[in-house]
């Protein structure tokens, strides 16, 4: 038996999303069809604003509703340092955190060759710019430790070189709380490499 058009058509959108599964969209569509009117067109309403009124950051590249955005606006924020995330979701996790008081730049991607992402793809172009014309001291590194955040590091490394600026590179290592027999060998390897000197 097939559903009505439209309700499949619903599923067919919702399983487009990532992670988003034909059993789990089929889930989700038939709660949106029991729901309540209401919340039906606040979440139809929260979709399209979402799309119109969340833009890039014309410094970082974050989503925000503003330009620039709160923390580009900031200014009890360093201006000086820049913390390279791969994506949004990156940025959010550092400044729940609550520690960094720098700004941010995000690259929307890592290099991915097999992917078809290569610099072109990435806001690279913009934080040359930046870099260029705000006096930037430090550059932080904070891309992820697989392959693609690994190589995308390299090479904002090796392109960032020339401007004569601090570079620095999230460390790695043992979480907190952990045991070093239980660590695997390439962890084991960062942590001893990126080890500091005790005061």
């Amino acid at each position: 038996m097939q559903y009505a058009e439209p309700i499949d058509n619903l599923i067919k959108a919702i399983s487009r999303l990532p992670g988003i599964g034909e059993k789990t969209a089929t889930r989700l569509a038939l709660y949106i069809l029991n729901a309540k009117k209401e919340y039906v067109e606040e979440l139809a309403a929260n979709l399209l604003g979402v799309k119109e009124k969340v833009a890039l950051c014309s410094v970082c590249m974050t989503f925000s509703d503003t330009d620039p955005c709160v923390i580009c606006a900031d200014a009890g924020r360093d201006a000086e340092i820049i913390c390279v995330v791969s994506d949004y979701k990156d940025m959010m996790a550092l400044e729940g955190m609550g520690g960094f008081k720098g700004r941010y730049h995000i690259l929307h991607g890592n290099l991915a060759p097999l992917k078809g992402i290569g610099p072109e793809e990435l806001r690279i172009r913009e934080l040359l710019a930046r870099i260029e014309s705000q006096g930037i001291k430090e550059v932080i590194l904070a891309t992820g430790f697989d392959a693609e955040g690994e190589s995308t590091s390299a090479y904002l490394a090796k392109l960032l070189k020339p401007y004569n600026i601090k570079l620095t590179r999230l460390a790695s290592g043992i979480p907190v709380g952990s045991y070093v027999e239980f660590m695997d060998g390439a962890t084991l390897g960062r942590a001893l490499e990126g080890r500091r000197e005790v005061s």
